[in-house]
């Protein structure tokens, strides 16, 4: 890793979370200053020691009521990874929902407009909000026609982030993600990927559900996750082609559900899955098939993932047998 960070002041918001710790690992390794801002709210997967050996200082707050100016003054880059990512809780109570991924994006805004005008901005946008798929890959000009409410709060703060490059000039940019997965993701459930109940499953000894199985979808590991924000971040530097625009960052090559569920017992060296049919709550907000179009990052930057789906559920698994114990409880 380049030595660019070296001493730079760095937020990264959601910083105990599973994305957001493993950027806090690598800009410390990186020589950056980094503060973690998480909530610690249950059902986030976020967790004190996601960020153990990390360096990073945590601050325990909510974007939606804490005191943001002495967390963003003077700072020179924000990694904005907090979010309410589980599609059905947000049907069961959006009014959160959009407080989370809508309004506390604006405070967030206003103070960084105070404090930070000049820092550079990477925001954790999603995939979902496109809906079913009109047309595989997916590319970022695909008609938005959210099917959750948590959609429509992700886009929303997606858009409050480009409108700060396009009215005050905020080298600003947004990665849309697909699936990801690895070390220190939520494996108590299903709540953020369903990957991780699989992996509970498998190392319980418990067959895992595999709902339809027909599906294809592409899975990005964690390290290329991370690299991604990374490169993001590099390409708001100088002229900053990236500012003010939307990508897409997929993963690896697509695979069936079915295919997938093999991939993971292949890799854990044990476990069985039962084919189920979608519940019907969930069949009403599933997209079907999805898999990212992110030629337009990877030109940009030169990225591309580095991790084979094989190699990454492996070092998924194998990361949980000692820890899983840790993690099949939130945060008391």
């Amino acid at each position: 890793m380049d030595g660019s960070w070296r001493g730079k002041r760095v937020l990264v918001t959601g910083g105990a979370g599973f994305l957001g710790s493993a950027l806090c690992h690598a800009l410390d390794q990186a020589g950056a200053e980094v503060t973690a801002l998480d909530a610690l709210l249950p059902g986030t997967g976020a967790r004190r020691a996601n960020l153990d050996g990390s360096g990073a200082r945590l601050v325990a707050a909510d974007l939606r009521d804490a005191d943001l100016a002495p967390l963003v003054e003077g700072i020179d880059a924000l990694f904005n990874m907090a979010g309410q990512t589980s599609h059905a809780g947000s049907q069961a109570d959006p009014f959160t929902d959009l407080a989370i991924n809508g309004m506390a994006q604006l405070r967030l805004i206003a103070a960084l407009r105070a404090g930070a005008p000049r820092a550079r901005v990477v925001h954790a946008s999603t995939r979902q909000f496109y809906g079913r798929p009109q047309v595989l890959p997916v590319p970022e000009t695909h008609p938005i026609v959210p099917p959750d409410a948590n959609g429509i709060s992700k886009f929303a703060g997606e858009q409050y982030w480009l409108l700060e490059h396009r009215v005050h000039g905020r080298p600003a940019t947004a990665l849309r993600l697909t699936n990801c997965y690895g070390p220190r993701m939520r494996v108590m459930d299903a709540r953020q990927t369903f990957l991780g109940i699989w992996v509970r499953r498998i190392l319980e000894g418990q067959p895992f559900e595999v709902w339809g199985g027909e599906q294809l979808r592409d899975f990005a590991y964690v390290d290329d996750v991370v690299a991604g924000f990374l490169a993001a971040a590099a390409a708001l530097d100088g002229a900053a082609p990236a500012a003010g625009q939307a990508f897409n960052l997929g993963g690896a090559p697509p695979t069936s559900l079915k295919d997938l569920a093999e991939a993971m017992i292949a890799a854990a060296g044990q476990g069985r899955y039962e084919l189920k049919t979608f519940p019907a709550d969930r069949a009403a907000i599933d997209i079907g098939s999805y898999h990212a179009d992110d030629r337009a990052f990877r030109v940009l930057t030169g990225w591309a993932p580095r991790v084979c789906l094989a190699e990454g559920l492996r070092r998924t698994v194998d990361w949980f047998r000692p820890h899983l114990r840790a993690y099949l409880a939130d945060e008391s």
